[in-house]
C-alpha cells in the first residue's frame, strides 16, 4: 500500500531548515481540511494530512510514502508517528531538495536575474534598470518577495541585510510585462503543461486548459524553446542528485518572449489540475 501525505506547509518548513519548526496553525488546518488533493494525483493510495495519521491504526503493509514535498519537519512527524525510517528519504536527500529548491539554483536559467549579497549591489542594479523584484531564496506561495521601484526604502535595505544574513543571498528579478503564467510539471519525467493565474506574484488559482491549447494560445515558438532549454539543464544539473516531482513556472510576457520563474522540487497545484484534465478527457 502507499501512504500519500498532503503538508502544504512544506515551503515553509523547506525555509526554516529544522526539523523543530513548527508551522502556523493556518497552514495545519489547510493540510487536514484539503489532504483529498494527493489522490487526484495518486488515487490508489491512502492519502492524509500528517498532522491526522497514526500508523499503528492501519492493518495493511505499508510499501511507500509519497509526500507533497519531502523536508526534515515531515520526515519528524512521519517517524514519530510509527513510519519505519527506511520507507522516508534520508537527512542528506533532504538537504540536497533544500539546496536545489534555493532560487540561485536557477539562476543559469534566468536571463537578467542577480544573486545580491548587499545593499550595494542592489542600489547598483537599480542604475541600470528602475524596476525589480527582490525575492528570498527560499520562499514560496508569493511570500518572501519585495517590489522595488526607482530607489530602496529604509525597510527593503533592513529586509535585504536580513534575508542575505539568513539565507545567503536576496535574487533580483526584472520586473516584466507578463501576460501569462505557464508551468512545466514533471515527475522523473515530462507529463504535461498547466496555466494558472497569479496576483503581485501571489498564487491563486489554475485554469482548465489541455496541453495542446496551451501550447498554441501561448507563444507556441517560445516555450517550446524555453522547455528545451530546462530539459538540457535539468537532465545536466539535478537528474543526478534527485528524482521525483517538480514544476518549473514560466512567465510569458508582452513582447513574446518566455522566462523561467522559478523550480518547485515538489508536488505542485498544476500536477493536480493536470491530472483532472486527464481523467475529465477520458
Amino acid at each position: 500500500m502507499k501512504l500519500c501525505v498532503f503538508n502544504p506547509e512544506h515551503d515553509l518548513c523547506l525555509a526554516k531548515g529544522r526539523w523543530n519548526y513548527i508551522p502556523p496553525r493556518s497552514a495545519v488546518e489547510f493540510a487536514c481540511r484539503d489532504a483529498s488533493i494527493m489522490s487526484v494525483l495518486y488515487p490508489d493510495a491512502v492519502c492524509t494530512s500528517v498532522y491526522d495519521f497514526q500508523f499503528s491504526i492501519f492493518n495493511f503493509q505499508l510499501d511507500e510514502v509519497v509526500a507533497w514535498g519531502w523536508d526534515a519537519v515531515v520526515k519528524h512527524e512521519l517517524i514519530k508517528r510509527g513510519i519505519p525510517a527506511e520507507l522516508l528519504p534520508t537527512d542528506e536527500e533532504i538537504e540536497t531538495i533544500r539546496e536545489l529548491q534555493h532560487r540561485s539554483t536557477v539562476l543559469p536559467l534566468q536571463e537578467g536575474c542577480h544573486a545580491v549579497k548587499s545593499v550595494e549591489e542592489m542600489e547598483s542594479l537599480l542604475r541600470e534598470r528602475e524596476h525589480w523584484v527582490m525575492k528570498a531564496p527560499w520562499s514560496g506561495a508569493g511570500r518572501g518577495l519585495r517590489w522595488v521601484h526607482g530607489a530602496l526604502t529604509a525597510i527593503d535595505r533592513d529586509w535585504l541585510l536580513k534575508t542575505v544574513a539568513n539565507q545567503r543571498c536576496v535574487i533580483a528579478e526584472p520586473r516584466r510585462e507578463v501576460v501569462a503564467d505557464v508551468a512545466l510539471e514533471y515527475n522523473s519525467q515530462f507529463t504535461g503543461y498547466s496555466y494558472f493565474k497569479t496576483g503581485s506574484g501571489v498564487y491563486k488559482e489554475n485554469i482548465a486548459m489541455t496541453d495542446d491549447r496551451i501550447v498554441e494560445t501561448f507563444r507556441e515558438t517560445a516555450l517550446q524553446q524555453t522547455k528545451a532549454r530546462v530539459e538540457a539543464w535539468l537532465k545536466e544539473n539535478v537528474v543526478p542528485r534527485y528524482r521525483g516531482p517538480l514544476g518549473v513556472d514560466l512567465m510569458v510576457c508582452a513582447d513574446g518572449s518566455v522566462h523561467v520563474a522559478e523550480i518547485n522540487f515538489r508536488h505542485t497545484m498544476g500536477m493536480v489540475a493536470h491530472a483532472k484534465i486527464i481523467d475529465n478527457s477520458l
